[in-house]
């Protein structure tokens, strides 16, 4: 069926961003509401819920995310304050296990049940609970203070490694360290902590943002081509370059150079600039930005590739959603403190080109995943992960861009 393309707003007012975040709410408002608890998951792209029952540790603390901002941003629909305080609620009486104060990465929801389907610890997971009672605190949820305090230290005591100044990555239900270190847990700790320290005002929040950030984007990268981030390393961080090399299923841990993670790691490099200005992050923001774009924008069809191999050739030529999101959102940071015009324009050819193909006109939020050719071969608008954290989120950090 042909979709009809609506004519684009100006997307340097607030006001076009604002509009286009509630109409991404409205998809999840309140369709997304499980009677029996929580949020539902997994949604069609006609909103139609694919699966009633799992619920993954991602989701559940990027939906407090998702209603906290709403909170903040959209006053007058008192509803998202009541969703915030469901999804955090959920979170600790679904997730958590009272007595090691662990959170399960999936679980089956039925009869306002929980049974754990994987309790594997993910440092990964906790990143994101850390970030959800960061934002939780910030929305006026006065209980998060603690939690997030209980969460930092429950990373700090399993997975933080002071040798390497990182965090491991993974560990059993009994929290035996497994060999795997991954930068993608490394990032969203960085982020988890640069929004503790905006909700508390707490310097170690700060002080463990700056060291995660140096250890990845300057130490790790030197092992690279000393800008270039890879995803995978061993147990005493040298370069895995095998790991899940065959591999396409596992969208946590894809192999290749990530450019939506370079985009995401130069925004949260000018994030870090905001509170502790050090003269190599705006530098080294703007580097990871430039190649990826330089190395991932496909010039026929528009949009960045998913990923590339170390010989640059691109070894994953699908389009995601959130690849396109990030970049957006680090274009208009780096725009705004450089006042360069190079990445406004990208920012304008990166709204034009998903104004076309990824934004849902009809009912609300995002696709997730396109070919290289910008075509959809599912109906899965939002699987374990999803529920558009990374758009409205890229929206947010756009908005603090823009005077009007």
């Amino acid at each position: 069926m042909l979709r009809v393309i609506p004519a684009a707003p100006d997307f340097h007012r607030r006001r076009a961003i604002l509009d286009h975040v509630r109409h991404t709410l409205s998809f999840y408002h309140p369709r997304s509401i499980d009677p029996a608890g929580g949020f539902f998951h997994f949604f069609r792209d006609d909103g139609a819920v694919l699966d009633a029952h799992t619920r993954h540790l991602v989701s559940s603390a990027r939906y407090v995310f998702l209603w906290a901002m709403a909170t903040r941003h959209f006053p007058d629909t008192p509803a998202y304050q009541d969703n915030m305080r469901c999804a955090a609620d959920f979170l600790r009486r679904a997730h958590r296990n009272p007595d090691t104060g662990s959170y399960a990465w999936q679980l089956h929801w039925e009869n306002s049940r929980a049974e754990i389907v994987d309790a594997t610890n993910h440092c990964y997971g906790l990143a994101f609970v850390l970030l959800a009672y960061a934002h939780a605190l910030l929305a006026g949820l006065s209980e998060a203070r603690s939690w997030l305090h209980e969460t930092f230290a429950l990373m700090e005591t399993r997975f933080w490694e002071s040798q390497h100044g990182l965090y491991a990555d993974e560990a059993t239900p009994d929290w035996q360290l497994k060999p795997y270190r991954g930068q993608n847990a490394n990032m969203h700790a960085t982020e988890g902590c640069l929004a503790a320290f905006e909700a508390t005002g707490e310097s170690r929040f700060l002080d463990r943002a700056e060291l995660i950030a140096t250890g990845i984007t300057r130490r790790q990268a030197a092992l690279a081509d000393g800008v270039m981030i890879w995803e995978h390393y061993r147990s005493d961080w040298s370069i895995d370059w095998e790991y899940n090399r065959h591999v396409t299923t596992n969208i946590f841990r894809p192999w290749g150079y990530q450019p939506g993670h370079f985009t995401q790691w130069a925004r949260l490099l000018l994030r870090l600039e905001r509170h502790r200005p050090l003269p190599w992050l705006l530098s080294r923001a703007e580097a990871l930005f430039s190649v990826a774009l330089q190395r991932a924008w496909d010039d026929v069809h528009g949009g960045l590739y998913y990923g590339f191999a170390p010989d640059f050739s691109i070894c994953d030529d699908r389009k995601y959603h959130w690849v396109q999101c990030e970049s957006l959102a680090a274009a208009a940071v780096l725009g705004h403190r450089t006042a360069q015009r190079k990445y406004w324009d990208w920012y304008d050819r990166l709204w034009a080109y998903c104004w076309r193909h990824w934004i849902d006109h009809e009912h609300g939020a995002w696709f997730r995943l396109l070919t290289r050719e910008n075509v959809s071969t599912s109906d899965v608008k939002s699987p374990a992960g999803k529920v558009d954290y990374h758009t409205t989120g890229a929206c947010y950090e756009i908005l603090a861009t823009l005077k009007d």
